[in-house]
């Protein structure tokens, strides 16, 4: 077995490679892993939209309870919910079972501790070490030391709506907002929160069936959201994930506003409002150039990590910044949340608009795109590590880093689920970054396939 826990959980296609059984496993190790400071530790579960959530929330929940666990099941609602509401509950850890914006045939499994926080690296191995290693962990729980299901007495679809709401300060009342909900597990609290507020709205993509999740919609396929803007004449368009942990926006022309856009505008309204410590901002290797030069140009840093929220997050703790995030839409608000919340990062964009009193297309303006191409390049999982060895590969880097003249860049990234390596080039002339990206992804392929 390879190692289950990637960078966001345990993924796989629901009941082929993430089976009942490792569902029911994962619950049984993980509260023995938790069991060790709480003799009964309580679990709140909660899951997305896909049809195969009810059968990994069972089996998940079994295991719990055969190892004296309590569990709470919360149903349907977004990931960052159950960061929130494990401290509401005070539970020793959360679980949400969702694969965020990945086709409704895969799921995946996600733990956070009672902080809030995604588990250490260190308790993943030790979950994973117990399941690797077929431990039997429950054999002497017996009789009364079995866990329980506890019914939970507060709406907690209510409870997150409620915390969502009280984030901003400005009046959204009257703004016309058009939301597409991916069919996920925004598709309940999206409405309460923006309704609440006194927002008009245009909803889309919310009646998940439980195979329709993230299918042409939602923060990968914006496309349906661009013309319901157009449409109505909405200020702005918000586009969620399958578990709302990310946002893509959509400026009032119809035009696509990415996280780095977005991470800017947020970050610069903190700014003004002497609400950015640091004057500091975190964000992943992904962020396009233009958005470093854009937060340059407002006296901030930019902070680099490798890709994944967990390890933005990470940084963020380390330094004491308080917002960061990656293109695709997560942005960690650490003022408000521990983790990437698609609909709190809506809310801290109109909150932006209404104090800049300017419409979104403008603020998206002052960050200036350059064009970026992505290739991939089939590779061998084992010569991944001769990448930087390869003497060819690195001088082509080099000359193409040459040709860039400072007004580009060169991402060489290894993927770390499929044999490939990723090719990513910025610069100015789209035609030319894409030749050399090109060029460069063959010569990877020849060399390393």
């Amino acid at each position: 077995m390879g190692r289950l826990f990637g960078t966001d959980g345990v993924r796989g296609i629901a009941n082929s490679e993430l089976t009942a059984n490792l569902a029911f496993k994962l619950g049984k190790a993980g509260a023995y892993v938790l069991s060790k400071e709480d003799e009964r530790p309580v679990v709140l579960i909660g899951k997305d939209t896909r049809i195969s959530g009810d059968m990994l929330e069972d089996a998940l929940s079994s295991g719990v309870l055969s190892m004296g666990g309590n569990v709470i099941k919360v149903g349907v609602l977004p990931t960052p919910a159950i960061a929130y509401l494990v401290r509401y509950f005070h539970a020793d850890a959360g679980v949400v079972i969702s694969a965020s914006h990945n086709t409704f045939e895969h799921n995946g499994i996600k733990f956070f501790n009672s902080e809030g926080f995604k588990l250490d690296d260190d308790l993943e191995e030790e979950i994973e070490d117990i399941i690797t290693r077929d431990l039997d962990v429950s054999s002497h729980i017996t009789g009364a030391q079995l866990g329980r299901m506890v019914e939970q007495k507060n709406d907690a679809p209510a409870l997150y709506a409620e915390f969502l709401a009280q984030t901003i300060s400005v009046d959204i009342r009257g703004m016309e907002i058009a939301v597409d909900c991916a069919n996920g597990a925004a598709s309940l609290v999206a409405e309460k929160v923006f309704s609440a507020l006194g927002a008009k709205l245009h909803i889309i993509h919310n009646r998940p069936d439980g195979i329709n999740i993230n299918h042409n919609c939602g923060s990968t396929h914006p496309e349906d959201l661009q013309e319901t803007v157009r449409k109505t004449g909405a200020s702005v368009g918000l586009a969620f994930d399958g578990d709302a942990d990310r946002l893509i926006a959509v400026d009032e022309k119809g035009d696509v506003v990415d996280g780095d856009r977005t991470m800017y505008i947020c970050a610069k309204m903190l700014k003004e409002t002497d609400a950015l410590p640091f004057d500091l901002v975190t964000t992943t290797v992904m962020s396009n150039i233009g958005f470093h030069k854009a937060v340059e140009a407002l006296g901030l840093k930019a902070e680099v990590t490798q890709v994944g929220d967990r390890y933005v997050l990470e940084r963020m703790i380390k330094t004491g910044c308080v917002i960061g995030g990656e293109q695709s839409g997560h942005i960690i608000f650490r003022n408000h949340t521990t983790t990437g919340d698609g609909i709190l990062s809506a809310l801290q964009l109109l909150q932006a608009m209404k104090l800049a009193n300017k419409p979104l297309s403008e603020l998206a303006a002052e960050v200036v795109l350059y064009p970026q191409v992505l290739k991939n390049a089939k590779v061998r999982n084992e010569n991944k590590k001769r990448l930087e060895k390869d003497k060819d590969i690195l001088e082509a880097i080099r000359e193409v880093e040459e040709k860039l003249h400072g007004e580009g860049r060169v991402l060489i990234r290894p993927s770390g689920t499929e044999p490939l390596v990723r090719v990513m080039i910025e610069g100015k002339k789209q035609d030319e970054i894409t030749l050399l990206a090109e060029n460069l992804a063959q010569l990877i392929t020849r060399n390393l396939g």
